[in-house]
């Protein structure tokens, strides 16, 4: 049956035989002083599947990783840990870009949270993995890289909520400046209500009077055009109020 275990590995049976053709989730296997240690590359944000990456170390302390990568298999695991370093270090450069730039747009926090969540989970079972070694074999390199693993959940860890308050922030300062905006408009609405309720008596009366009819007040001197004219403000005006007291 194909394994994931280099053939040339001189691991226990026990190990090949908890191990199929495929990796599976990160962990550390123990026996008789060897260690398995099974962990994730630095995933992507669309990756399904994991790329996994083996360490064993044998009980005499040598170390070796599969892939055959060179500088020996406690470099490559150094290596392994500080790309996550890496990584993360530019998601949280990401989230102060984007905080600097002041207008706060959701988009730049989204992008960082879509990216950063796998490494997140990723980083946080690779702790558990060296915790799980650094449990079983006593030796001052595991318990190293165990601590920077969790150096690096925590840090990981801020990154995401740094990016999770900033998408809320953002989202709730938008949504404010959408209601200033809707009261901005119903404001200026309103006001224009009242001017059509001033103006709407004047335009009604005027055209009542501008029909072509015989009145008996068509001999009527000027005083009962201006007369008729403040009525129709006056009603106006009531009309207004009534409007502006709802």
């Amino acid at each position: 049956m194909a394994t994931v275990i280099p053939e040339s590995w001189q691991v226990p049976v026990k190990f090949r035989q908890r191990v199929g053709a495929h990796a599976g989730r990160q962990r550390a296997m123990i026996d008789n002083g060897h260690l398995l240690l099974i962990l994730h590359e630095l995933p992507g944000a669309k990756e399904m599947e994991r790329s996994a990456r083996l360490f064993w170390r044998s009980p005499d302390g040598t170390w070796k990783a599969s892939g055959g990568r060179e500088g020996g298999g406690l470099p490559v695991l150094k290596r392994h840990l500080e790309s996550f370093q890496t990584a993360i270090q530019q998601f949280d450069d990401a989230v102060d870009q984007a905080v600097a730039k002041g207008a706060l747009q959701p988009e730049p926090f989204f992008e960082v949270i879509t990216r950063a969540t796998p490494v997140q989970r990723t980083t946080r079972n690779m702790h558990k993995a060296l915790q799980q070694a650094r449990d079983g074999i006593e030796d001052k390199d595991i318990i190293t890289l165990r601590d920077l693993a969790g150096d690096l959940e925590r840090a990981i860890d801020n990154v995401v909520a740094d990016a999770d308050n900033g998408l809320a922030f953002s989202a709730a300062k938008n949504a404010a400046a959408q209601a200033q905006q809707a009261t901005r408009g119903a404001n200026a609405q309103h006001r224009l209500n009242l001017l059509a309720a001033l103006f709407f008596p004047v335009t009604a009366i005027g055209t009542i009077f501008g029909t072509q009819m015989n009145t008996g007040l068509e001999g009527a001197g000027p005083w009962l055009f201006w007369a008729i004219v403040a009525g129709a403000f006056g009603v106006g005006f009531i009309v207004r109020s009534s409007v502006s007291a709802r």
